[in-house]
């Protein structure tokens, strides 16, 4: 689901500096990518694992989705470790 307000929560615009990834960038995935993983009982809104793509960079964004006040709530952004993840960036690695 996606709303047109986004909520940046601290943590998340840290890590878009230090992946050096664009509040567009962001938008994009949350709009265009697809959720890999849901995560329903997290509080106080349930929140979820989107994957895009910039080019051939992958990208993962934890995002709320609160439908009450219509805002898409960025939790964290970073570019996925090909060591914890498939090559796909869709399923993690087993160990």
């Amino acid at each position: 689901m996606v709303f047109e307000r986004f909520v940046f929560r601290v943590h998340a615009i840290q890590r878009m500096y230090q992946w050096r990834i664009s509040e567009d960038e962001v938008r994009n995935v949350i709009g265009t990518g697809d959720t890999i993983e849901d995560y329903p009982d997290d509080f106080p809104y349930p929140n979820r694992l989107v994957l895009g793509w910039h080019g051939a960079r992958p990208i993962h964004v934890v995002v709320a989705d609160n439908p009450d006040d219509k805002e898409n709530i960025v939790i964290t952004v970073y570019e996925p470790d090909p060591s914890e993840w498939e090559t796909d960036f869709i399923r993690r690695k087993v160990s």
